[in-house]
């Protein structure tokens, strides 16, 4: 049997810029890009932690090392240049490689400069 895992996200990235009559999609640092392990044209989700929206739209490629995260076409009408978002893409495999899998977690800062990468998080402790 197959299962939909995560395979790897960008976490708490800036939006730089929001263009509502460019083709949409989701223009993304070449840079962050490769470390969260993306591909051009790769579906996206994307989950706005400002207001709470959550939707889907493809990867395209920014300038390397420049930090754009720019929201395109219908997305930029779900996003306010500043907010922060998480893009996370999700891949199919075999339960047994389940156990062995390790995503791309990538951290980013208010102004998309990494401040840290992993392959896990950590058990969530209760705050009871």
């Amino acid at each position: 049997m197959y299962i939909e895992v995560l395979k790897g996200k960008l976490h708490m990235g800036a939006v730089t810029q929001a263009e509502l009559w460019y083709d949409g999609s989701c223009a993304i640092d070449q840079d962050l890009v490769a470390l969260a392990g993306l591909r051009e044209f790769e579906k996206i989700d994307v989950y706005n932690v400002n207001n709470g929206e959550r939707f889907h739209t493809y990867v395209i490629l920014a300038e390397r090392g420049s930090g754009t995260l720019c929201m395109n076409g219908a997305a930029a009408r779900k996003v306010q240049v500043g907010d922060r978002v998480i893009i996370a893409a999700y891949g199919q495999i075999c339960e047994q490689e389940a156990d062995r899998f390790k995503p791309k977690l990538v951290y980013l800062d208010n102004k998309n400069r990494v401040e840290r990468s992993s392959d896990n998080i950590p058990v969530q402790a209760t705050s009871i």
